[in-house]
């Protein structure tokens, strides 16, 4: 099979699987114990913590680990609102965030919030004019990702952390398709939490951070919890942390290398791709991207039927989001960039990876090219 949906999920690396194995056998013990073994896995623990904090350039303090980027996402806003709610009670966030935090924007609507979603324009980018006509006297939080996870536009942290600070509100950015992709300085940013995800950097599943400047104030949703400051509850899995440090620590390491290798490979695709111009018409941004996630609409075609029939010649795509897989509606995304309900049914998504080849990419043009002539309409 060629794997092209790395932005979905990534295969554990080496030298995570390594660090894992190493891991299991040196801190199994609870970090929450006063015995020997327990004080070695917590001291683990608190390297782990300390090493994300420095490729952040944060506070070691400031983070929180999680069973991943959906819980990281949710602990962060819920706390974080619960702690200023009595300053005000508008949030700001956009159209196209990743699924657990627009339904979780939802639902505070329901608990008595007032939410402003942002729109984007045609490439996936807000508009900062348009940020600042949202902020209210009572907006206390904002929420905007760094990377899309369907068509991979960068939004501007920078000048959006500017705005945002000079109003003394807070900002939460959902950096999990970003975190060892681009470098992110939170303080460079004026980011005040982010949420991460160790599965998308090739570690461990059911593991990630939430970092939140320890000058922001949150209070815990869970009464009585305990673990990691009272941030969530549950026994800290400290080996997958170890291994989700290690894969960290590769990424960082190898970042520029992967970027140049995406940049050519996505090149050489878009080259191959032209012959297809007819039929699939590619969605990108042209500020910043993500090299490794090419975002394309087939014309006429939907993207579930040219999801299956890649998988029928042995190559994994995605239609979108892996969260939203199996709904109905199409994506939030490519509406909210100014895609029709049908046109966005027409979605799919190729993500690069660091065992993606040139050939890879070939063999994937030579199928979609066969399954547009297959189809007798076109």
């Amino acid at each position: 099979m060629i794997y092209l949906d790395y932005a979905a999920t990534t295969p554990m690396s080496e030298v995570a699987l390594c660090a894992y194995n190493e891991g299991s056998q040196l801190y199994f013990g609870n970090a929450s114990s006063l015995h020997d073994i327990g004080m070695n896995a917590r001291d683990a623990l608190q390297l782990c913590r300390k090493q994300h904090s420095l490729f952040l350039n944060g506070e070691t303090e400031g983070i929180y680990f999680t069973s991943g980027g959906t819980e990281a996402n949710i602990l962060a806003i819920l706390s974080i609102v619960q702690a200023y709610k009595s300053k005000g009670n508008h949030l700001i966030t956009t159209k196209v965030e990743h699924a657990s935090l627009f339904h979780l924007f939802q639902q505070l609507e329901n608990d008595g919030f007032e939410v402003t979603y942002l729109d984007v324009n045609e490439h996936g980018t807000i508009q900062l004019d348009i940020l600042k006509q949202a902020i209210r006297p009572t907006t206390i939080l904002a929420s905007i990702h760094h990377g899309n996870g369907e068509i991979g536009t960068v939004q501007p942290l920078e000048e959006i952390g500017e705005i945002l600070k000079a109003h003394q509100i807070i900002f939460h950015s959902d950096c999990v398709q970003t975190y060892g992709e681009i470098k992110i300085d939170v303080k460079k940013c004026k980011v005040d939490s982010i949420s991460v995800s160790s599965h998308k950097i090739y570690g461990p599943k059911g593991v990630g951070f939430c970092y939140i400047s320890p000058s922001v104030l949150w209070k815990s949703i869970y009464d009585g919890t305990t673990h990691e400051d009272g941030f969530r509850p549950g026994t800290v899995d400290v080996p997958s942390i170890v291994s989700f440090t290690a894969a960290a620590q590769h990424m960082m390491e190898t970042m520029e290398e992967r970027a140049a290798n995406y940049n050519q490979l996505r090149t050489l695709f878009l080259q191959d791709i032209k012959k297809l111009s007819d039929k699939i018409m590619v969605e990108q941004s042209l500020e910043a991207q993500l090299p490794q996630i090419i975002g394309l609409t087939c014309l006429h075609v939907q993207g579930q039927y040219m999801m299956l029939e890649c998988n029928r010649h042995g190559i994994c795509i995605s239609t979108g989001s892996a969260c939203q897989v199996g709904m109905e509606s199409p994506s939030r995304t490519m509406l909210a960039i100014g895609k029709s309900e049908s046109e966005a049914k027409c979605f799919i998504r190729i993500s690069l990876g660091s065992k993606t080849t040139k050939e890879e990419l070939e063999r994937t043009v030579i199928v979609m090219e066969r399954i547009f002539q297959s189809l007798p309409s076109l």
